[in-house]
């Protein structure tokens, strides 16, 4: 009895000395106005409030209530929502005090994700780990990939062509094939499962569960992290410690395969073998930083370019005028003798624009990683206090009906000009996030898309799937809860357009 009432009293301490901090800020702060929000409970303020799912619906319909900067306060902390373009964009003209993460006590703590590009602080070891990004898939470098974007792409089409049904399966290994050759040197394997590929998946779902904003009381109450695990609703402890096995395997096992290459004589060039090979030209912690350098590569872009890379296939079921046109472009740029490239890209805006309204569509992060303000600050006439969490509600901002007109719709021409008509304003300036925390893989991740839609669209049609009627299945564009947003599992039928497709699918590279 004596240890239970022990562990209450220090957790009744540790709260009520949380709350008396935050009352003697918020009287302080009391002439400063912050954003409008939902009014609060006392003390606890919105946390009850808070969505358990798909908060992006949520905060949008926060945004039309209370404008474009809207705030909630979670136990005394601000949350700072942003809802339209134009918030987003003062947030990023300040990025130098609003580039900072929050400290996550699930996702980046307990489960391991701080030492990850994704939630790690900033400072000189992020720059770091931005500095190993560019030199391997930068602005600058990227088109050295093209050549491995365009083999794995090929190898994706005829494993579609045996087994259409497995579409989201293919495209796991596509661009998990890509990233691990990029980071490890490692080639994946197409029949079956994949070692790696599962690993990795593992740890990226247990991510997207963990840092959900408000899912876990802990990031709210950090003290809460060192009860024991016999207190009722300490729950999380045993499942962080379970997701943290799954995230240390993640930086190590693929690390470990890639220096017993190495030692073997055999590996070929990747981050991690070029790394180690001159890691006498690195400090001692950027040596040390190489496995969460790769690991970062791989979870930072593997979920989100597989959403968008779904996403498209969805999009051809529902509009099917956009595949013919696709399918136009590329009969006229490519002809029918070959396989789309990169060097045709410049010469196929209608795809362009597809990629452009794919990046819009389909929220791949739809309220992105919350950010936090490092000092205090104004922003539109709204008093901004330092520690506050800003989080920029990215379906909102690229479903925003005053600068998307029908947001719903999948339509490549409002990104194409013509006479008398206005080009919507380019997605690419909220998709990839904002300020220094903008995606570092945003190149990759397009390239890979074009050699997506291009090759796929060449050589198949893609169609409803029929039910047993033979009546077509007509899929809807609904997404899964979670940092990184999939569109729900549907079904489609996906065919060569040809003998000659299949010739040309078949034929080896």
């Amino acid at each position: 009895m004596l240890r239970s009432l022990n562990v209450l009293d220090i957790c009744a301490l540790s709260l009520g000395a949380y709350l008396l901090k935050v009352y003697l800020n918020s009287r302080s702060d009391a002439s400063k106005p912050l954003p409008p929000g939902p009014k609060g409970a006392p003390v606890v303020g919105n946390v009850a409030d808070m969505p358990k799912e798909k908060e992006w619906l949520t905060f949008a319909e926060w945004g039309r209530k209370f404008g474009g900067i809207c705030s909630v306060s979670l136990l005394g902390r601000p949350m700072i929502i942003l809802n339209t373009i134009d918030a987003l964009e003062e947030f990023d003209k300040k990025s130098a005090i609003y580039s900072e993460r929050p400290r996550l006590e699930m996702g980046g703590e307990l489960v391991g994700y701080s030492d990850t590009l994704v939630l790690m602080r900033y400072g000189p070891r992020f720059r770091n780990y931005r500095k190993g990004f560019a030199r391997y898939i930068g602005n600058g470098v990227v088109q050295d990939r093209h050549p491995l974007l365009i083999e794995k792409t090929r190898t994706f089409l005829k494993h579609v062509l045996k087994n259409p049904e497995d579409l989201i399966g293919h495209l796991r290994k596509l661009t998990g094939g890509i990233i691990l050759k990029i980071a490890y040197g490692y080639e994946v394997q197409w029949e079956g499962s994949d070692p790696y590929i599962d690993l990795i998946e593992g740890a990226n779902d247990n991510f997207n569960k963990a840092t959900v904003p408000g899912a876990f009381m802990v990031d709210l109450l950090p003290s809460l992290k060192n009860l024991p695990s016999w207190v009722p609703g300490t729950g999380f402890l045993e499942l962080a410690k379970k997701w943290k096995k799954s995230t240390d395997s993640m930086v190590e096992v693929p690390f470990a395969f890639t220096k017993q290459d190495m030692a073997a004589g055999s590996a070929p060039p990747s981050f991690v073998s070029t790394s180690i090979e001159h890691q006498d030209e690195l400090t001692e912690s950027e040596r040390g930083d190489i496995k969460f350098v790769a690991a970062s590569l791989y979870g930072g872009g593997a979920d989100t370019t597989v959403s968008a890379q779904y996403a498209f296939f969805l999009a051809m079921v529902l509009y099917p005028d956009v595949q013919r046109k696709i399918k136009d472009e590329i009969e006229t740029v490519v002809g029918s003798d070959r396989l789309p490239n990169h060097d045709d890209r410049p010469n196929m805006p209608y795809t362009n624009a597809v990629i452009s309204e794919l990046l819009r569509w389909n929220s791949v992060a739809p309220s992105g990683v919350p950010h936090v303000a490092i000092e205090d600050g104004f922003v539109g006439g709204y008093f901004i206090p330092k520690d506050s969490m800003i989080l920029a509600n990215l379906w909102g901002i690229l479903h925003d009906s005053n600068v998307y007109p029908d947001p719903f719709t999948f339509d490549p021409e409002r990104f194409i000009p013509s006479p008398g008509k206005e080009v919507q304003r380019d997605p690419r300036g909220a998709c990839f996030g904002f300020g220094r925390r903008v995606c570092p893989g945003m190149y990759l991740a397009e390239a890979s898309l074009f050699s997506t839609v291009t090759l796929s669209m060449a050589v198949f049609d893609v169609t409803n799937a029929l039910d047993e009627t033979g009546a077509p299945i007509v899929p809807i564009h609904e997404n899964t809860s979670g940092t990184i947003s999939y569109p729900k599992p549907f079904k489609c039928s996906i065919k060569p357009r040809s003998a000659k497709a299949v010739s040309l699918i078949t034929e080896q590279a």
